[in-house]
């Protein structure tokens, strides 16, 4: 192998994948850009991330996002329908948002990971920014802050530990003027009572609970649970005074049957038990 050839492996890549037909049609208007049809895009940077996979590259994929392109352009003043300019979007700006590791997945499979990820950083910049402002109100504000992010670790580990044994699906829902600011967490309890979750979405998950607890904005959390035979259970919480308490089974059924953007009716899902939620104890004192 050459020299040049080992220092290739040793220069990470970025790919910026275009998510949708949305956005693969607003690049569409850019002359140059190489391709007619959003599937057969797809296919071709499946091949092409396969490629560089196979001459043992560390590869990230990241979002390719038209509306911040079209600012990057008119900022830089580069030619938004030349490729090198796309390249440089793509080192200059995405590389510096969420990104995925690509070791051989399917494209759309990335694509669902991406979206997670992209959330993910969404809601942990926005709580944080919450909680930034709450330490900077009064003069023991960044010890509200500690507390609030302590007492939500201890709900968290509570919430999980009533729903028993099986797969939890958990979603945190603070209402705010703009979107609501949502965290989700998908955790596996052992019947040994060992617990199985990915610390950063638990991280994001705590955040907002704090940041919904500091500034005392109205937040909800529901827990979607399979067990052993395969059944699922709903069951919710409302937060007051920072900690959760349980729900009806009519406000959960509520809850869970309303979209949290629009605030319209949902069906309800075939073959899913609605129940009320169940107390977790006590909050920590101090």
């Amino acid at each position: 192998m050459s020299v040049r050839r080992a220092l290739r492996r040793e220069a990470p890549s970025i790919v910026a994948l275009l998510a949708d037909e949305r956005d693969f049609a607003a690049m569409r208007r850019h002359r140059g850009f190489p391709c007619e049809d959003h599937p057969e895009y797809l296919r071709q940077m499946d091949g092409l991330l396969r490629s560089l996979l196979s001459q043992g590259l560390s590869v990230t994929v990241t979002l390719f996002d038209p509306e911040e392109y079209a600012e990057y352009c008119a900022d830089t003043g580069h030619d938004p329908d030349t490729p090198a300019t796309r390249a440089r979007y793509t080192a200059d700006v995405t590389a510096s948002g969420p990104g995925v590791p690509y070791s051989g997945q399917p494209v759309r499979r990335l694509l669902a990971e991406l979206g997670h990820e992209t959330d993910r950083q969404t809601a942990w910049d926005r709580a944080t920014d919450v909680l930034t402002a709450a330490e900077g109100r009064t003069a023991d504000g960044r010890e509200l802050a500690r507390h609030a992010f302590e007492r939500a670790s201890r709900a968290l580990v509570g919430l999980i530990e009533t729903a028993g044994a099986g797969i939890h699906h958990l979603v945190c829902s603070v209402r705010s003027d703009d979107a609501p600011l949502l965290a989700v967490l998908t955790t596996e309890r052992a019947a040994s009572g060992r617990i199985h979750f990915a610390e950063a979405d638990a991280l994001v998950f705590c955040t907002v609970l704090a940041a919904a607890a500091v500034s005392d904005s109205p937040a909800g959390i529901v827990i979607r649970s399979t067990g052993s035979d395969g059944r699922d259970e709903v069951r919710g919480w409302s937060l007051r005074d920072g900690w959760p308490q349980p729900l009806t089974e009519a406000e959960v059924f509520n809850a869970y049957c309303t979209d949290a953007e629009t605030g319209e009716p949902v069906p309800p899902e075939p073959g899913v038990t609605y129940r009320a939620g169940l107390p977790i104890g006590p909050p920590p004192h101090g």
